[in-house]
């Protein structure tokens, strides 16, 4: 396919060159890229899910665990074969999505980058048409400026005049007859090489993220402030209180499709991306989610330092005191420190393991003291106002009915004690998923915990700064039989 209709006649303007379409060679031949857009996401899914089930399976790395073996394979209300049973249904629903969509969208061609730069280029010279009127607004003399420049600096004085570049020509024929026409400078076509291959696509990408995080957000809070929403379709996802890796699309298939699918799809559509361009843009946000849900703050893992939003700022809200808050995902947190949603009860490390010592917080996890996973300040909790949290906490009426110490685990004063009440009230409302029963084991289980650590204050005192969460583990272990679940990491072979 070619294209022989060209404006050469506006001299003006570099002419626009010539360029003849053929079909785009697949990224991975044989297979089309359509079908690669539609696979990849599903391999990276799994890909990265078996390796966090590897690492785990291993014991590797068990100073960056977020929760112990032990709260994995008991807390969770859901086996791992419903878990697989539901991930699978919506990578069903995905690629059928994605079937129809790729059926929207025109087939890809190469050979026109040139064109298509110059077009770039183009713009550039025309932008220059304003410098003199802009200069000459300021009250600078742009015909003697752009003379005094001519000698030294020719293509400055040439910007500088409006962008007439008088020695810079370009000879065609055109039905036998020869043309003369301005042409770009070198300048101009670095610039508009550097705008069409890399400043485009990355606008592009930025545009899909903000509409997907923007998506994402609403919908998803949404489905916390909803009753019904909540306790018909988002619960399921948050019977998983403990989040690990190949959980992370474990939804109600209305919810699969409406929050992840779709949103994904609107957010393609917007930012006008080429079928390589969703190629990356879907797989990219298949590993942050799964990321998200690994259930490790590594800190060798790129996902997880790129953005505030990574496994333990999204594990807080899969916690029964947290779930009303940090709704964000899956790049940004944007929109929950705009509207007041995010986590203000400051780094929640220690609670992790069932009230280690605060002190202990950075030397378990192998983290900076001044950094904390959850990326939470708890100056929040009194600056903030109380935003969605005002009507819930006066609705929260079954929190009357559980004894003072179920209440656990306190936190702080001020709003954080707002948001863990009314994520309470929520967990306690999914009776169907067991949420009563939740609220009592993680009672039970800190209460246990502070008491063992209380009968050993001198093995704290002589605790190395090289000791690790697989050390606490085997205390609480030993004291409270805790046990490593087996099969698959996130869930026992029952329930």
């Amino acid at each position: 396919m070619s294209n022989n209709s060209f404006n050469y006649r506006t001299f003006d303007l570099p002419p626009l060159p010539a360029y003849t379409l053929t079909p785009l060679p697949p990224l991975f031949p044989p297979i089309p890229d359509k079908l690669s857009t539609l696979l990849l996401p599903i391999i990276a899914y799994w890909t990265l899910s078996m390796f966090f089930h590897w690492i785990d399976t291993n014991d590797y790395f068990p100073q960056y665990r977020l929760h112990t073996p032990a709260e994995v394979a008991k807390r969770n209300k859901v086996s791992r074969w419903e878990v697989i049973r539901d991930v699978v249904i919506q990578q069903v629903v995905q690629t059928f999505v994605g079937v129809l969509l790729g059926m929207t969208e025109p087939d890809d061609y190469m050979g026109k980058e040139k064109h298509d730069m110059a077009v770039w280029a183009r713009r550039i010279r025309l932008a220059q048409r304003s410098i003199p009127g802009f200069l000459s607004v300021v009250g600078v003399d742009v015909t003697g400026l752009a003379n005094k420049l001519d000698r030294s600096h020719p293509t400055l004085a040439s910007v500088i005049s409006g962008g007439h570049y008088s020695t810079m020509t370009t000879s065609f024929f055109d039905n036998g007859k020869e043309f003369h026409a301005p042409a770009f400078a070198s300048w101009e076509l670095l610039l508009a090489s550097v705008l069409y291959f890399y400043f485009i696509p990355a606008m592009q990408y930025l545009v899909a993220i903000l509409v997907v995080d923007t998506w994402q957000y609403f919908l998803h809070r949404a489905m916390h402030m909803n009753k019904f929403l909540y306790n018909t379709v988002h619960s399921r996802h948050h019977r998983l209180y403990v989040p690990y890796a190949y959980g992370a699309l474990y939804n109600h298939p209305f919810e699969g499709f409406l929050l992840d699918t779709l949103g994904a799809s609107i957010a393609y559509k917007v930012a006008g991306m080429s079928t390589r361009q969703g190629m990356c843009f879907f797989t990219g946000s298949t590993f942050k989610t799964v990321d998200d849900h690994c259930g490790y703050a590594l800190p060798f893992d790129p996902l997880q330092r790129l953005t505030s939003n990574n496994a333990g700022y999204h594990d807080v809200h899969h916690q029964s005191w947290g779930i009303k808050s940090n709704f964000s995902q899956p790049f940004f947190t944007f929109w929950d420190r705009v509207l007041g949603t995010v986590w203000t009860g400051g780094d929640v490390s220690a609670r992790y393991e069932k009230a280690r010592l605060a002190a202990q917080k950075a030397v378990d996890l192998d983290l900076s003291p001044k950094t904390t996973i959850t990326h939470s300040d708890p100056a929040e909790g009194t600056s903030q106002l109380l935003g969605p949290y005002g009507e819930d906490i006066k609705n929260a009426s079954d929190l009357v009915s559980i004894p003072e110490p179920e209440l656990q685990p306190a936190v702080i004063a001020g709003k954080a004690k707002i948001q863990a009440a009314t994520s309470r009230q929520q967990i306690l409302d999914d009776k169907e998923g067991g949420g009563p029963d939740v609220l009592r084991e993680e009672t039970a289980e800190e209460q246990e915990a502070k008491s063992i650590l209380r009968r050993s204050p001198r093995k704290r005192a002589k605790s190395s700064s090289k000791e690790t969460l697989a050390g606490l583990r085997e205390r609480v272990s030993g004291a409270g039989g805790m046990h490593r679940g087996a099969g698959i990491i996130g869930v026992d072979k029952g329930r």
